[in-house]
């Protein structure tokens, strides 16, 4: 495993600084080293790593999703609320429905196993867009207008709803009673009992933090234990109360930067030094996940599909930002910064195949070929847009301050 880890790492940092050379993302460069060192390439990553890369992967995007907490701000967030809302629902059903008439009519698959498909694929990647995002922040790139914390904050709600409906039409396959009145209001239950769990825990730990004296470091450690905590209590719960765990992550760094700026604000460069690690742990293990032979498979019908659906997914995201003051470039940028796939697709991909579904090799064989497709793609598309697409409000932003 520790050889498996200074591999990893080594070539990691290799790869993200050579593509970033090239003027390319570095997550690319980290994902293809994922497929190259993973089970489906030279197989040179120690199995026991794998077993526990879900986990490994949750903590890293946890790690990028309270740093994206702790960048965002209130004036933002009201200025970009009811386009964000549009954001996390019209985008992902658009497309999930586009691809259930698509496998239904190329693919001949029932209803139920088109909707498993449909929103497996339908789900954005935040691992691709939230670093992403953070990265325009950064540079104040469309910031005065809150174009990166609109993406970023409806492609954290956009999972969850895409999980939901993909979970109801497993549970229709598999014969079970299903309530579909229940499992829709369960997803704006979701949403505010993770905002809740968020706010109540952001509070506390500002509690002990204005209590008690406690170095920033450790002060990260408590943040990212508690958030770890969350997540978990998601999966503990989910037969009781469901959680948007990975939303309320996000609203435990949006308390800390509210009530405390000073504090947040050296906490984020502690965070931004964890992910340097955690980047390619993340990517470099849902590169691992991706079976790029069983991608190739698919063959045309699995790209016509794909890109239907995109095409559907950019029209939710013009519909959703429509009466923004947004102009054609800043919506060109938004359509691309929603299209990457990842890390859904490689989490649940292989869930319809396991259950028994009769289609399940395809199903999962799309969502391979959705990562391998909207990644890079996506992540690529990002980058040049993020640079000639949004204006670089710098200065703008100093005279406001």
């Amino acid at each position: 495993m520790a050889l498996s880890l200074a591999l990893i790492m080594m070539l990691g940092l290799i790869f993200n600084k050579s593509f970033d050379k090239m003027k390319l993302p570095g997550l690319l460069g980290m994902l293809l080293l994922g497929i190259l060192l993973g089970p489906y390439g030279f197989n040179l990553i120690e199995q026991n790593i794998l077993n526990i890369s879900p986990d490994l992967r949750k903590i890293a995007l946890i790690v990028i999703l309270l740093r994206a907490g702790l960048g965002i701000e209130k004036r933002t967030l009201k200025k970009i609320g009811v386009p964000a809302i549009k954001l996390s629902f019209i985008p992902g059903l658009l497309e999930g429905g586009t691809i259930i008439l698509t496998a239904t009519y190329f693919l001949q698959f029932s209803w139920i196993e088109a909707g498993m498909l449909g929103f497996i694929i339908a789900a954005v990647s935040p691992a691709v867009v939230v670093p992403q995002m953070l990265d325009l922040m950064d540079k104040n790139r469309g910031s005065n207008k809150g174009i990166p914390t609109l993406i970023l904050t409806g492609a954290s709600i956009d999972d969850v709803i895409a999980i939901t409906i993909f979970s109801t039409f497993l549970g229709l396959y598999g014969g079970k009673q299903i309530h579909i009145t229940k499992k829709i209001l369960s997803i704006p239950l979701s949403i505010t009992s993770g905002i809740i769990l968020g706010i109540l825990i952001g509070f506390l730990l500002l509690y002990l933090f204005k209590k008690y004296h406690i170095r920033d470091t450790k002060k990260v450690l408590l943040i990212l234990s508690a958030a770890i905590i969350m997540t978990s209590l998601e999966d503990f719960l989910a037969g009781i109360i469901p959680i948007a765990s990975l939303l309320g992550v996000m609203v435990i760094g949006y308390i800390l930067q509210e009530q405390y700026n000073l504090l947040a604000n050296r906490l984020a460069a502690k965070f931004n030094k964890i992910w340097v690690f955690a980047e390619i742990m993340l990517f470099v293990l849902v590169g691992a996940e991706v079976n790029i032979h069983l991608a190739l498979e698919s063959g045309l019908i699995g790209l016509l599909i794909i890109f239907t659906g995109l095409i559907a997914r950019g029209i939710g995201v013009l519909i959703s930002i429509s009466g923004t003051e947004l102009n054609l470039k800043e919506r060109l940028f938004c359509v691309i910064a929603y299209t990457p796939k990842a890390t859904v697709q490689a989490a649940i991909g292989a869930v319809p195949l396991a259950a028994g579904v009769k289609s399940g090799d395809i199903i999962l064989a799309l969502a391979v070929l959705a990562i391998i497709i909207t990644a890079p793609l996506g992540a690529a598309g990002i980058k040049l847009a993020g640079m000639h697409c949004l204006s670089d409000d710098s200065r703008l932003i100093k005279e406001n301050k």
